[in-house]
């Protein structure tokens, strides 16, 4: 019997989808294209002395509170045929000129070898293009800042 290789993850190993369905509808998850550098948040916590007399001076800490931002760069993808924009591209825009409920967007990520890798979350858009000379392509900067829990999920390809 032999003995399986170990090999190194790769940084493109991961899917990005979003829901494009109405709040409240049943997902529609569709894949974010043109993904080139992603990010995947870890939970930032917020830790709160809790030292008392009786720990013999030793510090005593407590998780109080968490967060996470999730961060990817696009490729801005085109229909130059009947001129629109990736529709998923175009959510993430829109979310990111809302106010409250339209402000924000559902994602998930996830390993695309099915490895048990996945999470889930609903966060507020910030968009920032790139710019670039005359030879760059059109590139987005994207933020998810995390608007409540960072769901740990079952990967959909496993």
């Amino acid at each position: 019997m032999s003995t399986p290789t170990e090999q190194t993850a790769l940084a493109r190993r991961w899917r990005t989808q979003i829901n494009m369905a109405a709040a409240g509808d049943t997902p529609d998850w569709q894949t974010l294209m043109g993904v080139t550098d992603f990010k995947p948040p870890a939970p930032d916590p917020n830790i709160e002395d809790s030292s008392d007399y009786e720990s013999a001076g030793w510090n005593g800490n407590t998780k109080t509170a968490q967060g996470w931002e999730l961060g990817f760069k696009i490729n801005r993808k085109t229909n130059d045929q009947v001129k629109v924009f990736h529709p998923t591209h175009e959510k993430l825009r829109a979310a990111a000129w809302g106010w409250g409920s339209n402000s924000t967007a559902h994602l998930r990520w996830f390993d695309r070898d099915g490895l048990p890798e996945a999470y889930e979350g609903k966060g507020i858009v910030k968009w920032e293009a790139s710019g670039g000379e005359h030879t760059a392509l059109e590139q987005v900067d994207i933020t998810i800042t995390g608007d409540g829990a960072l769901l740990l999920i079952d990967n959909p390809l496993a």
